[in-house]
């Protein structure tokens, strides 16, 4: 497997991302030696006020075409609050390694990637659990198959298809973009799915990551591995994950936006077939689109707050 990894330098200053680097090596999962980086934010408690090991664990995971840089402004008042807070770089984005040939992704890969980063490598137990995008397509894939690492889960404008169902014509129209544009703006496709307006250091930020198309290859290939088919080659697994989730009486929080065409009323087949899910306080974060991270993200940083404290033992 061939493996780009984008320069330091290109994460330098970037605004409101100054955030120590982590990271371990996963099996590159093609049958082969190669091993891939993965990076990832840790960042916890002030010592003197959390002993060590105490804190509880919050795992973020962006989705597409995104990166930990999502959630930086999440991350410090999460800290503050006494929660260690970790947020991965998905395969093939941010700092992470970025595998050169679009075949070398697949859905099965990405999990399979995150769970041994997360479990085999960190160890991270009584986790909870926020996904947006494949954030919650690659997270609750892990919840459903290791129910027993985590302890809450809230989910922000994501789902896990299995292609049995209707699919938004808004995700068509994406993946058919996605597919066509001979450069793929990152930056500005992160921009165009926020109500607010990105400063152009911000837009710079997201392009980061990828210095030019090869780089790109992970972000090219994602919206072609959401199953949009009941044949899909995820499709089983994912309506294994639903066996499960359907049976899961863990806190199950849904904090979709009010602006996001793409994944507008996924929330409600959550809200219904997860026993968890039943009787939370789930929210609408108002004025926001899908990156609801950018829009308003001390909302959703509350929405997760008030999970953790209101079901602690």
């Amino acid at each position: 497997m061939r493996v780009l990894r984008t320069p330091e330098e290109r994460f330098d200053s970037l605004p409101g991302y100054d955030f120590e680097p982590h990271y371990v090596e996963v099996p590159a999962g093609d049958g082969s030696n190669d091993r891939l980086r993965v990076h990832y934010i840790d960042e916890r408690p002030d010592a003197s006020r959390e002993p060590a090991g105490a804190a509880e664990v919050v795992l973020l995971l962006h989705g597409e075409p995104s990166w930990s840089y999502l959630y930086r402004k999440m991350v410090p008042g999460l800290v503050a609050a006494g929660l260690r807070v970790i947020v991965p770089d998905l395969v093939g984005f941010g700092r992470s390694d970025k595998p050169s040939s679009r075949t070398d992704y697949s859905y099965a890969r990405h999990v399979e990637w995150m769970r041994t980063a997360l479990f085999d490598r960190l160890g991270l137990e009584g986790v909870t659990f926020l996904g947006q995008d494949w954030g919650g397509l690659v997270g609750l894939r892990l919840v459903a198959e290791h129910p027993e690492r985590f302890r809450r889960v809230v989910a922000a404008n994501t789902g896990l298809p299995t292609g049995d169902d209707h699919t938004s014509e808004a995700f068509f129209a994406w993946q058919k973009f996605s597919q066509e544009t001979p450069e793929l703006p990152v930056g500005r496709i992160v921009a165009g799915g926020c109500t607010t307006s990105l400063p152009e250091e911000v837009v710079a930020a997201y392009d980061a990551p990828f210095p030019d198309e090869s780089y790109k290859e992970g972000a090219r290939q994602f919206p072609l591995l959401v199953p949009t088919r009941p044949d899909d080659p995820a499709s089983e697994a994912n309506r294994r994950a639903w066996e499960v989730l359907s049976a899961l009486d863990k806190p199950f929080l849904c904090a979709f936006s009010d602006g996001d065409l793409i994944t507008k009323g996924a929330d409600e087949r959550f809200k219904k077939l997860v026993p968890g899910a039943r009787g939370q306080s789930h929210t609408t974060i108002g004025g926001a689109g899908h990156f609801l991270q950018e829009d308003n993200p001390e909302a959703l940083a509350s929405a997760v707050l008030d999970l953790v404290h209101g079901t602690r033992d």
